[in-house]
């Protein structure tokens, strides 16, 4: 059940950024739900290995080449996903991952999880 809301809360953020950032598109609400995913995944997988490779890069700039491969994972997903998902650029890319990042920040304090 946690898993689910946090889906449909993911597809609620990946929506809503989409609609705020100039250049995102994404075809419906379904849609957001199946980005939320495959960013995640991406992320995960890709993401993860780009990161470990670029931990001293990554070290001297104070996070900002972690930063870049958040925005060429959502490129990524965008090539992957097609025209249910379309973004026109790095630096769109870029401004939706700082809006997605803002709002799950705004929603994670609005709804503290159990844990905290």
């Amino acid at each position: 059940m946690k898993f689910i809301i946090s889906l449909l809360i993911t597809g609620v953020v990946i929506a809503v950024a989409a609609y705020i950032s100039p250049g995102v598109h994404v075809a419906s609400f379904f849609w957001a739900i199946i980005t939320g995913l495959v960013i995640g995944f991406v992320n995960a997988t890709v993401g993860s290995i780009l990161r470990l490779f670029t931990f001293p890069l990554n070290w001297l700039t104070l996070g900002l080449v972690s930063f870049i491969i958040t925005v060429l994972m959502i490129l990524l997903t965008d090539s992957l996903l097609g025209s249910k998902f379309d973004v026109s650029g790095f630096w769109t890319a870029a401004l939706f991952a700082i809006v997605v990042a803002v709002l799950e920040m705004i929603i994670g304090n609005l709804f503290p999880s159990k844990a905290d």
